[in-house]
């Protein structure tokens, strides 16, 4: 959720709780919360009315899976109406709940939750909350239609030519993001996003911490999601941690996801969604790195993912990379990677250091290339990992 609504939802929910003389809670579809009503008296303050779920919602902002199929059981999602929950001690409810779904044209868009007392809130009060969730559906809307728009000045601004034409896009984002565009951000790359359609990217309510979310070609016929976070500052990058999480947690399909290096506002957008696409990568090319890699992270494959495909081929290494020796060229990888010791290198490999020689005799055969000499190692080596890319 941007800054820019916090304050309206708080309002709202504050309203209602004085409305109703209970504390509130909004959440939206996915039990992610947005704001929470104050306590007013030292009774609200006990352990029944902070029972387990509650509190949890509260300190994580977000409820756990199997809370929400429990609650979604209750048929809040078709609802059109207050509906009563009683207090399930067993899941952790010490206290029954009223949900007034939160909906605009129709679609559900959030929950407002009341704790239920004995006596609880009469009809007419109900009837009156629910026209303020009408209020906070229209804003939530509001807010996912803004977050939809951004998407095409967040695509050209990635994509956009460099010179005039990429200063022009970067110059729309910013006067669209306003305020939100200050400050450090950077980029999230997850790829391949499993879409076909370019318009296909989640909402950007949906994702912690992410400003702007939009689809972007990867390869000759795949989609890849990038995502703006701002960050709180450029030393800590969990914001761009999380929302990578979310989203992979969220695919079926293998993916993985790259962080671009921080950037103090949105001048230098185009050259963070090359490092976060760059690590995207790394992070597919070797399992080690993923699946969340960070462009600072990925050593060799920093200069690596820059060069045009075709120059990672070196001829020298076309042989050793035929399927036939797969095995030869995972064991002069791993050699290489263990900067030439032989001892670590069996050792990895779990196989006698003769055979070790012996394979290793065989790659130089098959190269032509002498693992003595420091220039063909470093050309073995690239060639290796640019074969993973």
């Amino acid at each position: 959720m941007t800054s820019e609504y916090r304050g309206d939802f708080q309002e709202l929910v504050d309203e209602i709780s004085e409305l109703l003389g209970v504390p509130a809670t909004l959440e939206n579809r996915d039990f992610e919360l947005i704001a929470f009503g104050a306590y007013d008296s030292e009774d609200e303050l006990d352990a029944s009315a902070l029972d387990p779920v509650r509190t949890r919602s509260i300190l994580t902002r977000r409820s756990t899976a199997a809370v929400r199929t429990w609650f979604e059981g209750f048929g809040i999602t078709r609802a059109t109406g207050p509906v009563r929950i009683p207090p399930t001690p067993e899941a952790g409810v010490y206290r029954g709940r009223i949900c007034l779904p939160v909906r605009h044209r129709g679609v559900v868009l959030g929950y407002v939750w009341l704790l239920d007392d004995d006596p609880g809130p009469t009809e007419q009060q109900l009837a009156a909350a629910m026209e303020v969730t009408a209020r906070i559906g229209a804003l939530l809307a509001d807010e996912v239609q803004h977050g939809a728009d951004l998407s095409r000045e967040l695509r050209a601004a990635l994509v956009a030519e460099r010179g005039w034409q990429g200063d022009m896009a970067v110059a729309a984002l910013r006067t669209a993001l306003g305020a939100r565009g200050e400050g450090p951000h950077t980029v999230v790359c997850v790829a391949p996003w499993p879409s076909a359609d370019p318009d296909d990217a989640p909402s950007v309510r949906t994702v912690p911490h992410a400003t702007a979310l939009c689809t972007v070609p990867w390869g000759t016929d795949g989609q890849s999601l990038a995502v703006l976070v701002r960050l709180r500052s450029a030393e800590v990058r969990t914001p761009a941690r999380t929302a990578a999480s979310r989203l992979l947690k969220d695919e079926a399909t293998r993916s993985a996801a790259g962080i671009g290096a921080p950037r103090r506002g949105l001048g230098e957008l185009p050259a963070a969604w090359q490092e976060a696409s760059a690590a995207a990568r790394a992070a597919l090319a070797e399992p080690r790195l993923g699946p969340i890699a960070e462009w600072a992270h990925i050593g060799p494959y920093r200069l690596l993912t820059s060069l045009p495909p075709e120059v990672t081929h070196d001829p020298a290494v076309a042989l050793l990379l035929s399927p036939a020796h797969r095995e030869l060229a995972r064991t002069a990888e791993t050699y290489l990677d263990c900067a030439g010791q032989a001892a670590r290198t069996a050792a990895e490999l779990g196989i006698h250091r003769q055979t070790l020689y012996y394979r290793l005799s065989r790659v130089e055969q098959l190269t032509g290339l002498d693992l003595d000499d420091g220039e063909d190692r470093l050309l073995l080596h690239m060639a290796l990992k640019g074969a993973r890319l």
